[in-house]
């Protein structure tokens, strides 16, 4: 769908003529509902799987709303990419490099304590699938789960994980988004945001949907990486490069098969920056599914794979071998004297 390119209509004087690089954004749903759509090359240009995969408002009627001291507001629409490559080009060139890793602050905060939370949960219910699965059996317990298993104990552990991580969640994408240039810190946004819409409404009304989500992902992924583990490493040593190998297998397939979730989510996480009504109206996984059908078709339900499964290839990949050196490193300590746990290197 291409972003429309009819010329500005008329209004009043302040804003006749507007700055074409730096275009104002609305920031109150009266503002957003009301605001006219500027030039689109006026508009920010945009990057990145979350902004691949925000719908584009639909065009309004020309209205100019003016705001406490009298000035015009314009809602920015966000532009539409031809594909990731084009994005990551326009960002680099219109934004700067530094916004390609707006909203990292959020990540970086929120994902070593929710990270902490989502292993310590998984090998808790990882111990009971075993002995359950033994029980079941009627054989002597074993360090091989079955995938079925795998992907219990992951959509449990995502549960308490995904509690934890919304908020930042919701805070990354926020930053992310066509108009996140306005929050300057992490802080500010989440304090932007509790303002403006609530804490509930901000940060958890995207959670059953996070949920939705998360669980069909964390499913697959914890029952591949299991699954892959078992056959390229079935001595179940410590070897960086098959931990490597099943992280990035696990994450590029889970990440492939859910984006169309993660297209309804970010819709949801988002929708305070739009000035769409429809958008800002929807309340959960059935209208963030509807409008996006609605507005772009089957195809809409794609956006952002690519950019997607790039990034969790080498984030999965990465956090799986590193989880596993820090099990076998607290395997190796608590050992104290014993033989040092069998290990191959790169």
């Amino acid at each position: 769908m291409s972003p429309a390119t009819s010329p500005h209509p008329a209004c009043p004087p302040p804003c006749a003529a507007p700055n074409r690089h730096v275009p104002l954004v609305a920031h109150s749903p009266s503002e957003a509902g009301a605001a006219t759509d500027p030039d689109y090359e006026a508009l920010p240009e945009t990057a990145g799987p979350t902004r691949l995969q925000m719908l584009a408002p639909q065009r309004a009627g020309a209205a100019a709303v003016g705001s406490g001291n009298g000035a015009a507001i314009l809602a920015a629409v966000p532009p539409q990419y031809a594909g990731t490559a084009e994005a990551f080009a326009r960002i680099a060139s219109t934004e700067g490099l530094r916004s390609l890793w707006r909203g990292v602050s959020s990540v970086v905060v929120g994902a070593g304590p929710a990270h902490a939370l989502y292993f310590a949960t998984y090998e808790y219910f990882k111990g009971l699938a075993l002995t359950m699965q033994a029980a079941g059996s009627g054989s002597a317990s074993s360090d091989v789960i079955d995938p079925m298993w795998a992907a219990g104990a992951g959509a449990t552990a995502t549960v308490l994980q995904d509690a934890l991580m919304n908020p930042f969640d919701v805070c990354k994408q926020r930053m992310q988004a066509f108009s996140g240039a306005q929050y300057r810190s992490l802080l500010h946004c989440a304090t932007t945001l509790v303002r403006n819409e609530g804490f509930f409404r901000a940060f958890y009304t995207s959670y059953p949907t996070t949920l939705s989500m998360s669980i069909p992902y964390q499913s697959l992924h914890f029952a591949t990486y299991e699954a892959v583990s078992e056959a390229i490493n079935p001595d179940h040593v410590y070897d960086p490069r098959a931990h490597m190998a099943a992280g990035a297998t696990a994450g590029a397939l889970a990440a492939a098969v859910t984006t169309p979730l993660d297209v309804a989510k970010t819709l949801l996480q988002t929708q305070g920056e739009s000035p769409d009504p429809a958008i800002r109206a929807a309340r959960g996984m059935r209208d963030a599914v509807r409008l996006v059908f609605q507005r772009e078709g089957y195809r809409g339900f794609a956006k952002g794979l690519a950019p997607r499964v790039l990034s969790h290839m080498p984030a999965t990949a990465i956090c799986w071998t590193t989880y596993e050196y820090f099990k076998y490193f607290v395997s190796y300590s608590s050992a104290a004297n014993d033989e040092m746990p069998a290990r191959s290197t790169l």
